[in-house]
């Protein structure tokens, strides 16, 4: 997998990842490409087709799948299986259904960071690792855990100056009383 792309039917990118190093401005280029490639297709033709000119060309397949309002396009080399490809996106998308129980386009936007951790369980590096839903809902909802129970940690710091401030440390130290200290001078008598 070369690339994966999400964006709305107006070209906005929802998400992007890019398995392969590109410079920031060929990025929006292929994205820009990609769009007009894919979203002036007729919904009745095959998901498939050949790769743009800045991803590939002949070489390399965007394999894509529209549903509601968004685009869910993989950009993959010739070897690939299209109709593979076809259903990791389904898994794809019924794991981020579920993950936030009926997904919408403002679930990418406002938690972009737990799509990133769903979809780096089912591709990394531009390789297939897992394409069990359950799996992928089990380590997702495990990471879900750990950062809730890291939660408490990170708030502890928060907590402690809460508790130094109702302490009411100024009023303390003027209330403390200090013993008598001999003056410097009696010192060097």
């Amino acid at each position: 997998i070369k690339a994966i792309l999400i964006f709305n039917n107006h070209g906005k990118p929802r998400l992007t990842k890019f398995y392969v190093h590109y410079a920031e401005d060929l990025q929006q280029q292929i994205i820009r490409e990609t769009f007009q490639l894919v979203s002036k297709r007729d919904d009745n033709v095959c998901n498939f087709l050949e790769g743009g000119t800045l991803i590939g060309g002949q070489d390399y397949r965007l394999i894509y799948r529209h549903y509601a309002t968004l685009y869910f396009v993989f950009c993959v080399d010739s070897s690939e299986s299209e109709l593979g490809i076809l259903d990791l996106i389904q898994v794809f998308v019924e794991t981020l259904d579920k993950s936030f129980e009926n997904v919408c386009e403002l679930d990418l936007i406002f938690h972009v960071d737990k799509v990133h951790s769903i979809l780096n369980e089912l591709v990394m590096g531009g390789m297939v690792l897992e394409t069990n839903m359950s799996e992928i809902l089990s380590r997702f909802e495990e990471q879900q855990k750990l950062e809730k129970s890291e939660a408490g940690f990170s708030t502890a710091p928060a907590r402690a100056v809460s508790a130094v401030k109702d302490m009411n440390l100024p009023q303390k130290i003027k209330d403390m009383k200090m013993p008598d200290m001999p003056h410097f001078s009696s010192l060097y008598q």
